[in-house]
């Protein structure tokens, strides 16, 4: 009798389960998986540009897909305080993507090109910028967003609209002053302010574990000392994250309080290319998941799925391409965009 011999390769785990899955139209369903798979296959991309010397460093989302795109699918998305102020880290690009961005516009901002129309070419990976979206410059000191929020959030109050503030950021970043002081301002008695205060909790700062570093079960422990309503999902589930980002915006928008969301979530590549930029096997691949589920569940096909992945790979190889001929910043642009006036300002005014 022949010995049956067990594939080496780990079976692909389905999550979310099938009564979850029943939880959002099946077209919802299969737009958040194309736009997870774009997510990663874009950030992978970035990652082969790093390591093809075509560009100087890299930061990005890989393993935060699941929780990026439904944010960025239930942004109410615009320009001005009637529409939500996006705040977001280095870690976005699954969002903006699902607001609209195109895959070129992330490798020109990689590869810093004069055409990357977040910076002109002169910022990190990641680093956002939409003003007609609300997406607010992305900055490189962590955490910092976590204050700037606040500013938009009493710009919405003030016009009483039904729009929202949304701050993103990482469990390490949490130690810094700028998120205390955004829970103690949000919370005041009868002066709360309409944001939705976020952690995605990869469980690691650069090379410390969450065990190292904090005394608290969880993150959302902390606001709920400023009775800020809050809860803890689970970041590598698509709908579990779209059901509760939905709910929280709600609550937000019908009340004008705040709200507080951690995170669980993966970090498939380290942390950026300072660690090397190499897959995590150990990590749990959420857009991998997802993809699992809705085939085992007759939501896609395998030849559907596998289809997605090479569109995307081509586009992305294209986009790379075409950015490889594009010019960086001239050096008369350096004034462009930090005082009013550009080159011709006098700074020494400011």
């Amino acid at each position: 009798m022949t010995k049956k011999v067990q594939s080496k390769k780990p079976k692909a785990k389905s999550s979310p389960s099938a009564g979850e899955l029943k939880k959002l139209p099946k077209e919802l369903l299969l737009k958040m998986h194309d736009l997870m798979v774009k997510a990663r296959v874009l950030e992978e991309r970035h990652i082969k540009i790093y390591k093809a010397g075509d560009s100087f460093f890299w930061i990005g989302s890989p393993g935060e897909e699941a929780w990026g795109v439904p944010l960025g699918l239930l942004a109410k998305k615009g320009q001005g305080p009637k529409y939500d102020y996006l705040h977001l880290h280095y870690r976005g690009t699954p969002t903006v993507l699902a607001m609209g961005m195109q895959m070129i516009d992330s490798i020109r901002l990689n590869m810093n090109r004069a055409t990357d129309i977040s910076t002109g070419g002169r910022n990190f990976s990641g680093h956002y910028c939409f003003p007609k979206w609300n997406i607010v410059p992305a900055t490189s000191p962590i955490e910092t967003q976590y204050v700037m929020a606040l500013g938009t959030a009493h710009v919405q109050k003030r016009h009483k609209a039904k729009s929202i503030s949304i701050v993103t950021g990482g469990d390490a970043g949490t130690a810094e002053g700028d998120f205390a002081s955004c829970l103690v301002w949000a919370s005041r008695r009868n002066q709360e302010l309409p944001m939705l205060i976020t952690v995605q909790n990869n469980s690691w700062g650069i090379s410390t574990s969450f065990e190292g570093q904090h005394g608290e079960t969880n993150i959302a422990d902390r606001a709920r000392a400023f009775n800020i309503r809050s809860r803890v999902i689970d970041g590598n589930n698509p709908v579990e994250s779209y059901l509760a980002l939905q709910e929280e915006m709600e609550f937000i928008r019908k009340t004008g309080k705040p709200s507080f969301i951690e995170a669980r979530l993966s970090r498939l590549y380290g942390h950026s290319s300072a660690s090397g930029a190499n897959f995590v096997n150990q990590e749990r691949d959420c857009v991998r998941e997802f993809e699992a589920s809705l085939i085992q569940n007759g939501y896609l096909k395998e030849e559907k799925a596998k289809k997605i992945w090479q569109d995307y790979e081509k586009e992305s190889y294209e986009a790379q391409l075409q950015v490889k001929q594009e010019l960086g910043p001239a050096a008369d642009t350096i004034w462009e965009n930090v005082y009013v006036g550009g080159e011709n300002a006098d700074w020494r005014k400011f």
